[in-house]
């Protein structure tokens, strides 16, 4: 090793301490890089010129179009987290499976699965969650560990479920690293990983999950029924509303969900289109929602509905309706003017939508929200550019490499060895600094043995949610243990999740040694 190796090594360890330590995560790793990077012009170790490729390297990290989608799907989780939807889905599935042993922990976990999938942000499906739920379930007599342990674990499927941001950051670094590894190949960098691959290769893993989350709680409700009593429905209860409230509290969210995902795995649009549809979606049923006394107002929102709606069904129908056009036929004039009616709607209605929400103060709470998670995204992501800038002009990059290379085992041994790092610094940061300081180090040395970036991709996106989960440093038992009750105690939400993380190893295991279930509906679908 020669001294720009050292130098690189003491720069990694001078970052992770101080992040470990509390302090910013910005400004550590942009002001180590730059503290780094003079040590090295003084030495004669580190060639100034690195850094004239800075402002090159951050314009277009953020004018990226693929980026645009965090803060939509940012919004459109906030929004429906403030408009009581989850409380609605508990209380609509609880009643559901209220005749079933264990039914509230299941209802839980197809809850969170459901959060998951409209918010993406784990913090936040944790905490709501733990909120609602958590005093309910300890109420109708379940065990503290079993409901801290399925709230806790089903608050993390926000990680693997799409629509994720974890996903979605984590698709745009792992396209970087497969090109560069391509080119350090020398074959030509024509290979692209989208976020549809990896929301696409997600779905299996993250319903499986699910499933298994499920059967675990109906077992240990029929094993140790004291953990999980019966909850016998109310007979008095007439069916045609029961029935009737259960779909209008879950039909809203999924059918939601099925639009956004769909249209980004179909191909109709991108994940930046996409999620601008799940922002405009939770904008209307959040305003339908909230209007429930305020019928002109929930009116106008059906409008929008109606509006958007047909405009896509006009679209399908594969008419052109392009105003450039040099020659109209006679169904394409009868077409677009049908759809200049239908936009009218649909921004009336949005309009009028977005007025009320104005009005009400749930838009500026929602926006400020947003621009704040936003912010910290993208100013992270400015100074892991930094760091990652003045890594590789130490040759920390090459560094990197050859330890991969030499790790016993081969491409198996190097996987284990950068999953276990991971795992391990998932304890002290966060997703977004964990993808963007270890991923571009770490990926292409992995991508250039020949392991599939989808394959990678999840396993790495499974790691850090079990990490996230594992006592004692696990991100969501710290987010649930801030609004747990008082008689949730720490060893009990401990020994809750553990059975828990045993279904997430599981599940992480199955994915390594059957890749098919992260690979197939890519495949299937053309996308990888």
């Amino acid at each position: 090793m020669n001294v720009n190796d050292y130098l690189a090594l003491l720069m990694f360890a001078f970052a992770c301490a101080a992040l470990m330590g509390g302090y910013g995560v910005a400004f550590t790793l942009g002001g180590i890089a730059l503290v780094f990077a003079a040590i090295g012009v003084l030495t004669g170790t580190f060639e100034p010129s690195f850094l004239m490729a800075l402002p090159g390297r951050i314009y277009p990290l953020i004018t990226r179009e693929i980026l645009m989608a965090v803060p939509l799907f940012v919004f459109m989780g906030v929004m429906l987290e403030k408009s009581r939807i989850a409380e609605d889905l508990l209380e609509a599935m609880g009643d559901l499976f209220g005749s079933v042993r264990g039914g509230l922990g299941i209802s839980v976990v197809i809850v969170g699965a459901l959060l998951a999938a409209s918010t993406g942000i784990v913090g936040a499906t944790v905490v709501t969650m733990g909120l609602l739920s958590l005093p309910t379930m300890l109420k109708r007599g379940y065990a503290p560990s079993l409901a801290s342990g399925a709230i806790a674990a089903s608050g993390t499927l926000g990680q693997i479920i799409p629509p994720s941001i974890v996903l979605v950051i984590l698709g745009d670094q792992l396209s970087n690293a497969y090109q560069e590894a391509q080119r350090a190949h020398g074959l030509e960098a024509n290979g692209v990983i989208s976020v549809g691959d990896l929301f696409a290769g997600a779905l299996l893993p993250g319903l499986l999950l699910v499933a298994l989350y499920a059967i675990y709680i109906a077992v240990i409700a029929t094993l140790k029924p004291s953990m999980a009593p019966l909850n016998v429905r109310d007979k008095n209860v007439h069916i045609r509303r029961f029935i009737g409230r259960v779909l209008k509290a879950m039909l809203p969210p999924i059918i939601l969900i099925i639009a956004v995902l769909g249209s980004i795995l179909s191909g109709y649009a991108t994940p930046t289109r996409g999620a601008a549809l799940g922002a405009l979606g939770a904008i209307l049923l959040a305003a339908y929602k909230l209007a429930d006394d305020k019928p002109n107002t929930r009116k106008f929102v059906l409008l929008a509905i109606f509006g958007f709606t047909a405009l896509i069904a006009l679209d399908l129908t594969g008419i052109d309706i392009r105003f450039n056009q040099e020659s109209w036929a006679f169904n394409e004039r009868i077409a677009v003017t049908i759809a200049l009616l239908l936009s009218g709607f649909a921004i009336l209605g949005t309009g009028y939508a977005v007025y009320w929400l104005i009005n009400n103060g749930q838009l500026s709470e929602v926006s400020r929200s947003t621009m704040h998670i936003t912010s910290m995204v993208f100013v992270i992501l400015i100074g892991a550019t930094m760091f990652s800038l003045v890594f590789r002009g130490f040759g920390g990059d090459e560094l990197v490499g050859r330890f991969l290379a030499s790790a016993p085992g081969g491409a198996i041994g190097a996987l284990i060895l950068v999953m276990l790092v991971m795992f391990v610094l998932g304890f002290f940061l966060d997703f977004i600094e964990i993808t963007f300081v270890i991923v571009p180090l770490v990926a292409p040395p992995l991508l250039a043995m020949g392991m599939d970036p989808v394959w990678l991709g999840i396993l790495m996106a499974l790691n850090l949610q079990t990490s996230f989960l594992t006592p004692p440093f696990g991100f969501a038992l710290f987010y649930l243990r801030g609004v747990a009750p008082p008689e949730v105690t720490t060893t009990a939400l401990y020994k809750g999740v553990l059975p828990f993380i045993g279904i997430q190893i599981f599940v992480i295991l199955l994915v390594a040694f059957i890749p098919q279930i992260a690979t197939a509906i890519p495949q299937l679908m053309g996308q990888s």
